[in-house]
């Protein structure tokens, strides 16, 4: 999750965009995305610095419980915060409509800045209560402005719309798609780049994983990237798989048509929050989180990590690696509740040329009370070979650089995320912990050093950015990846 140093408000105005309806026409097409999936830093404003986009989900808004709000953290220092009362925002802040459901970047209408997706699933849509809506916030040179809200095809035959997303260019044509689901149904809708801030995107096809759908199970997560390397970005979907009594992963291939039904293979189960070639053999790899202490293939106590590696023919025919806090070299030991892998993220933080792994615990108890929650960073070894236990670091809130103390419930490490925040080729570590100050909320951005220091003069909390401390607003829950 997030987030950053020395903030001031953002002073550039806003250019106003109507609040259009994203409807449907032909694309066209260019360039395939690198093989192995990419770690590039979400740019709204076109600085050239990674920005980075979390989340308040349920933050009051002009006195509406739970209406939510974003936070960009923009890498040029200022920041912004944004909701659906803000100029040019289609809709309106209204009570539990958790704006920031989820959230995905990418250049949606290719004119150089990133765009932000963002779910409301809480969103009333006329009659239909909790249908959700989803919205494409606009970047500019000036950051994220404005949006254009996102057709549902089906708005009666689901509820929360936009709750689950993911931006992934998914039939290499240069163009960045934007996939939605629910967490009530099990249909990926996807909608074709060439997305126009006056309404019409390239087309819309649906996916059919096989997974369960209704009586409050459906997706819950979706990510992408390359894992057979072939130049086109694939969809991994997670959600709740019936015959395992738990949640499953399935992997969708890429290609010039896009990603269809009857292709999968089934992965292991987890969370997958990453997808990066660990190993420089131009595959990308899947990394899952099995924050869970049993009752899944694969659960340790404390929790787990698996790296399952790409190959040509799949992820399902990869080698899996796994680590836990009993592997050789990573501090700390498997304890019940740490939640170990709870949310993971990938980057090159010491700069050597190799992807690193950064490991929320979450659930962590520490001298400072229970789940306090801690981070672990598991470095790429320097032979290239891929993800190793040696040398790998543990960080709280009690080590130093580290903003504030280890304290009973702020599940630091509830979100992570790898950006280089200041463009010195040193990708930095993004914390957040959704419990600090009684689920207020507070984002940690970590600055990496050429001595391998991390460190944040102060944390980014719920007054410093903006966002109503009435409730629980959960600042920095998510991160956009």
């Amino acid at each position: 999750m997030h987030k950053r140093l020395g903030l001031t408000l953002a002073t550039a105005a806003a250019a106003t965009l109507t609040g259009g309806l994203l409807t449907l026409s032909a694309a066209t097409a260019t360039a395939a995305p690198t093989p192995g999936g990419t770690t590039a830093d979400a740019d709204f404003n076109g600085d050239g610095i990674g920005d980075v986009a979390t989340t308040a989900t349920r933050a009051y808004v002009d006195g509406k419980k739970a209406a939510g709000e974003i936070v960009v953290l923009y890498g040029g220092g200022e920041h912004t915060t944004i909701s659906q009362n803000s100029p040019g925002v289609p809709g309106a802040a209204e009570t539990e409509d958790y704006f920031g459901s989820d959230i995905a970047w990418g250049d949606f209408d290719g004119d150089g800045y990133d765009d932000l997706a963002t779910g409301a699933g809480g969103e009333d849509v006329g009659s239909d209560t909790d249908g959700g809506t989803a919205v494409i916030l606009w970047g500019s040179a000036s950051g994220l402005h404005g949006g254009t809200t996102v057709k549902d095809p089906r708005p009666t035959k689901h509820d929360r719309f936009g709750g689950v997303l993911e931006a992934a260019d998914l039939n290499g044509d240069g163009h960045v798609d934007l996939a939605l689901g629910t967490s009530t149904s099990a249909t990926v809708d996807i909608y074709r780049g060439g997305f126009t801030r006056s309404g019409s995107t390239g087309g819309h096809y649906t996916l059919s994983p096989p997974i369960q759908s209704g009586d409050g199970v459906g997706l819950r997560n979706l990510h992408s990237g390359d894992a057979n390397g072939d130049g086109i970005e694939d969809l991994v979907v997670n959600g709740y798989d019936s015959a395992d009594s738990y949640d499953a992963n399935y992997w969708f291939p890429g290609s010039a048509s896009g990603v269809r039904s009857g292709t999968s293979q089934k992965l292991p189960a987890g969370f997958v929050t990453d997808v990066g070639d660990t190993d420089g053999d131009g595959y990308g790899d899947i990394v899952y989180g099995i924050a869970w202490d049993n009752g899944i293939a694969g659960a340790r106590k404390g929790g787990a990590v698996l790296i399952g590696h790409g190959t040509a023919n799949g992820p399902a025919h990869g080698d899996v690696q796994s680590f836990d806090q009993d592997t050789a070299g990573v501090p700390g030991g498997g304890e019940t509740g740490d939640s170990f892998g709870a949310e993971l993220d990938l980057g090159d933080i010491n700069g050597d040329g190799h992807l690193d792994l950064v490991v929320g615990s979450p659930g962590e108890n520490l001298t400072g009370g229970t789940d306090t929650g801690a981070v672990t960073i598991l470095y790429g070894a320097a032979d290239g070979s891929g993800i190793t236990g040696t040398g790998a670091r543990m960080i709280d809130q009690d080590t130093p650089g580290v903003p504030n103390s280890d304290e009973n419930a702020d599940f630091f490490g509830s979100d992570v995320h790898v950006d280089d925040l200041n463009g010195d080729g040193l990708d930095d570590v993004v914390i957040g912990a959704s419990g600090e100050n009684g689920d207020n909320g507070a984002v940690y951005a970590l600055r990496s050093g050429s001595d391998g220091s991390l460190t944040a003069p102060s944390g980014i909390y719920p007054s410093t950015v903006g966002v109503s401390g009435s409730g629980t607003p959960l600042l920095g829950n998510n991160f956009a990846d």
